[in-house]
Formats: C-alpha cells, sequence, structure tokens
C-alpha cells in the first residue's frame, strides 16, 4: 500500500510539473508575452486605446477580474482598474489604468497614463487622438512552478525588472458607431540574463508590439430592444491572428444578453445589468473551442466587472451611451 501511494504522488508531481510547464510554454514561447485579453473589451476600450480616454462624457471608473482556464494550475489571472474623465470643455481627456497580469511564474503588472485631444468631424462625428505612457514592473520566478530542478541553468529569473513604454491610438464615435486603432506598446522589450557568459544572451521573455483594431454598432430593433455587434482584433509577430466577434441585445436600456466567438479559440456567453444610471456590472463565461475546452482541469473563463460613473446635472447623459 505504501509502494501504491509513493506512485501516487509521484504521479500527481509529475502531472502538476507538466501543468505547469504548459502553462510556461504558453506564456514564454507561443504566446510570446502577449498583452491580457477581454471578452467584455466593448466596456473598457481605455486599457488598449488612450484616445478613448473622456469619450464617455463623465468620469467613469471601471474594475474588472478575469480567471482564465480555472482549475489548470498557473492559468492566466488578471485585475484591472481604469480610470478617466473629459477634462474643461470635454476636448481633453485624462486616464489612469491599473493592470495586474499573472501567468504561470510571472507577474506583471501595468502603470499607464492616458492623454487624447478630440475634435470635431460634422454635426456628431467626433475623432480623437491619443498617447499612452506605461510602466510595465516584470517578475518571473521559476520557483511558483515547483521545479524538480531548482538549479536547472534554463530557470532564470527576473526580479521585478522595470520597462518603460509609449503608445498611440486614435478613435471615431458618432451616436450609432465606434471605431478605432491602436498600439498601446511601441517599444520591444527583451528580458534576458547575462550571467552564462560575455557573449551569450539568453532571452526569458521578449514583450512585442501589439496592434489592436475594434469597431461596433448600434441598430435599432425597437423603442425597447437593440442590437449592439462589435469585433476586435488584435495582431502581434509570432502568434496567430486574434479575432472577437460579439453580438449584444439592449432590452429597455437595462439588460444585456450576447454572445462572443474568439476565432478557433472560444465561445462565450454575456450578460450585463444597468443597476443605476451611473453604475453597470457585467459577467461573461468563456468556453475553450480547442482541445483544451474538453480537457478535465480545466473549468472555463469567468471575467466580471463593475463600473461606476460620476455625472454632474449639467452633463447627465440624456440617453445611455452603448460603448
Amino acid at each position: 500500500m505504501s509502494i501504491y501511494k509513493n506512485k501516487l504522488v509521484m504521479m500527481k508531481r509529475i502531472v502538476k510539473s507538466l501543468m505547469c510547464g504548459f502553462v510556461v510554454l504558453l506564456s514564454f514561447n507561443a504566446q510570446a508575452q502577449q498583452d491580457p485579453q477581454y471578452t467584455q473589451y466593448m466596456y473598457n476600450p481605455l486599457v488598449i486605446n488612450p484616445a478613448y480616454a473622456g469619450n464617455r462624457g463623465v468620469t467613469s471608473i471601471l474594475m474588472l477580474h478575469r480567471s482564465q482556464w480555472v482549475g489548470l494550475d498557473g492559468a492566466p489571472r488578471t485585475q484591472n482598474l481604469t480610470v478617466h474623465s473629459p477634462i474643461g470643455l470635454g476636448k481633453v481627456g485624462l486616464g489612469f489604468s491599473l493592470v495586474n497580469d499573472a501567468l504561470g511564474p510571472a507577474r506583471e503588472t501595468y502603470f499607464n497614463a492616458d492623454f487624447s485631444y478630440t475634435i470635431e468631424t460634422g454635426m456628431e462625428g467626433k475623432l480623437s487622438f491619443g498617447l499612452k505612457g506605461s510602466l510595465n514592473l516584470l517578475d518571473v520566478d521559476f520557483a511558483r512552478t515547483n521545479p524538480f530542478n531548482a538549479g536547472d541553468p534554463f530557470l532564470i529569473n527576473i526580479d521585478n525588472k522595470l520597462s518603460p513604454n509609449v503608445g498611440v491610438g486614435i478613435f471615431y464615435h458618432n451616436e450609432k458607431f465606434y471605431g478605432g486603432l491602436s498600439a498601446p506598446q511601441l517599444l520591444q522589450t527583451n528580458h534576458f540574463d547575462r550571467s552564462g557568459t560575455q557573449t551569450a544572451e539568453t532571452f526569458v521573455a521578449e514583450e512585442r508590439i501589439h496592434y489592436y483594431g475594434l469597431a461596433g454598432y448600434v441598430f435599432d430593433l425597437s423603442s425597447d430592444v437593440k442590437f449592439k455587434p462589435s469585433t476586435l482584433v488584435k495582431m502581434v509577430a509570432g502568434a496567430p491572428l486574434a479575432v472577437d466577434v460579439n453580438a449584444n441585445f439592449l432590452f429597455y436600456d437595462k439588460l444585456t444578453l450576447g454572445a462572443s466567438y474568439r476565432w478557433s479559440a472560444a465561445l462565450s456567453g454575456l450578460v450585463g445589468f444597468q443597476i443605476s444610471d451611473g453604475l453597470l456590472v457585467g459577467f461573461a463565461y468563456d468556453r475553450e473551442s480547442t482541445e483544451l475546452g474538453n480537457a478535465t482541469y480545466n473549468d472555463g473563463t469567468y471575467e466580471v466587472f463593475l463600473r461606476f460613473e460620476l455625472f454632474k446635472e449639467y452633463d447627465r447623459m440624456l440617453t445611455p451611451r452603448f460603448f
């Protein structure tokens, strides 16, 4: 019986190590340290596009949590806080976002400041230009993976390395349509170790440039029902093109129900409720459409957000904004 227990313990350690190794592989090789992804991106464009700062016309505060591939050790977890508001006459927008992203042995924190300037392009249309300044704090500790050989020379830690970055974006909207293009981090950062030799460099992680395109439209199906399709496209070297297609229905300006498909990756269900003029809560559940989705250790991905907005009597929205 003791031999059986020892074998069972060993098998559990092997499975855990394989799972951690799988997540590490996704993190540093396949995904090339991609930025965090969001299913409910349409409610929080600021995190990827600085030109969105102030475009809701009021002070907007959003908090989001995302747990991906629940049940898999070391799977991605993301927390997000964004605050943005128009300044003065509304042509200038300022924003701030804090993102905490964990994946396997890596912990990365983003501190972002956003600036936008908006010009009118007609009776209803507005075009905004944005700049983003950021500081990224990266910590990689392979002891979190419980390795068999803690002295493995290929397991190179990164101790809270701070890297500055800059980004740009443009955003256009009117009462029914919105669209934007952005590159939130233009500087490509290589994290490496020179301790082995004086001539060789071992790359542990590489921050690559991400390009985003998003768009959406609002169709009035009736006085009480609105159809809100949207899409998000993400491009990064070394990774497949990521395309999200979303369809939301808004009922009585209160309840939102929808579904989303991430091309060759996941199918999602979304629900949102406008509790009051200034308070919106949303929830999304993703199920992988790949073989990973059929794994017994993967219970899917959960994402929840809360958006709170501060109104003044003279700038209260007469109708709800849909993005």
